[in-house]
């Protein structure tokens, strides 16, 4: 069997041979067959919230490491462009700044907001000057409420990865989320970012490992949804925790759903509560080691510190160390493949499907 072959049924499947998460060639193939052609989250509006600014940022810092920058033009539009200079290769904009153009501090090159060459000093005597080759390439972008979504290069459009979790939970004011510095927090986590994911995937563990969240969330009532390029597991809450006050269109209504836990393959978590989103990001840094950011956009402060929301700390702790030693695990010489329980593994083997698809 191939490395990069999961069984489509989830009773005969094997999971992903463990050279994915230990072997140094897999971990660089999967910058351009996994990580480049996806969507990822860049950032949200309040980056640029006026004409005229400009926010560089490197994309999957580490990894994919691709610079790249957000402006606001004068007619209040959003581009995400390469912050490199078609010139010669310089970063165009170093920090966050706010402009009327864009000018190369190298050679003087100018472009306009949204990435169009503008002009050049010197080069009268260039032939076939300036061609499109010339603008600062533009990325495609996605917005959903206050957050941005881009790609390096995917054929797939980004509604094939949220048009579910969209549809499902599009009735919160994503507008409205504000970002809360002082609720994000990164970690760096000791395992393959892979491991990471497929943990979060499946809440099989939690009676194990989460003795807090187990309290507050009703295991026995706990499903997992699958799409083409996300999933959902829908947490339940016991009766009297904090708990979404539904729209009566919404097809949960009628449910005590404590938590939304949507996946975006193939890094992406978005956990929604009562109080708003707490959106984490899993960043490969090396073949056994990833930085998980946990990015706090809150919406109604009132419910922080409740239900399934709350001690979001304390659960990450309980997951870093059994994947951490998942880790070290996997590099036995006794140990391949695992199997999946059908019941409680679909995330898991969705996931392992997509890489195994990609790769």
């Amino acid at each position: 069997m191939s490395l990069f072959s999961i069984d489509p049924n989830i009773a005969r499947a094997k999971t992903l041979a463990t050279d994915f998460y230990t072997d140094p060639k897999y971990y660089e193939l999967a910058k351009e067959k996994i990580f480049a052609p996806s969507w990822q989250f860049i950032g949200d509006t309040d980056k640029v919230k006026q004409p005229g600014d400009c926010y560089p940022f490197t994309l999957l810092e580490g990894y994919l490491d691709e610079p790249l920058l957000l402006t606001r033009d004068k007619s209040d539009t959003i581009h995400c462009l390469s912050n490199v200079c078609t010139h010669r290769g310089n970063l165009m904009v170093y920090e966050p700044c706010t402009s009327n153009h864009l000018r190369c501090k190298y050679h003087g090159r100018m472009f306009q907001l949204d990435g169009k060459f503008m002009s050049m000093p010197e080069f009268k005597e260039v032939e076939n000057f300036p061609t499109e080759a010339d603008n600062l390439k533009r990325l495609p972008l996605f917005q959903w409420g206050k957050l941005l979504f881009t790609t390096l290069g995917s054929s797939v459009p980004a509604e094939a990865y949220f048009h579910e979790m969209i549809n499902r939970v599009g009735w919160l004011p994503m507008d409205k989320l504000e970002f809360r510095p002082d609720l994000s927090k990164d970690y760096i986590v000791k395992a393959n970012w892979a491991l990471y994911c497929e943990n979060y995937l499946e809440g099989f563990h939690i009676p194990f490992v989460h003795a807090g969240l187990n309290a507050v969330l009703d295991f026995g009532e706990y499903t997992t949804e699958v799409f083409r390029f996300c999933n959902l597991q829908l947490g339940i809450g016991k009766k009297g925790d904090s708990c979404f006050d539904l729209p009566k269109d919404s097809p949960d209504y009628g449910k005590h759903v404590a938590a939304y836990y949507f996946w975006a393959f193939p890094n992406m978590m978005f956990n929604f509560y009562p109080w708003g989103l707490s959106l984490n990001l899993v960043q490969p840094i090396g073949v056994s080691e990833c930085k998980v950011s946990f990015l706090a956009y809150v919406y109604d402060e009132s419910k922080l510190d409740e239900g399934a929301g709350s001690g979001l700390d304390t659960v990450e702790m309980e997951d870093e160390e059994v994947v951490q030693y998942v880790q070290k695990g996997v590099r036995s010489r006794f140990y391949t493949h695992g199997r999946y329980s059908v019941k409680h593994e679909k995330g898991t083997h969705h996931f392992h499907s997509l890489i195994a698809e990609m790769m």
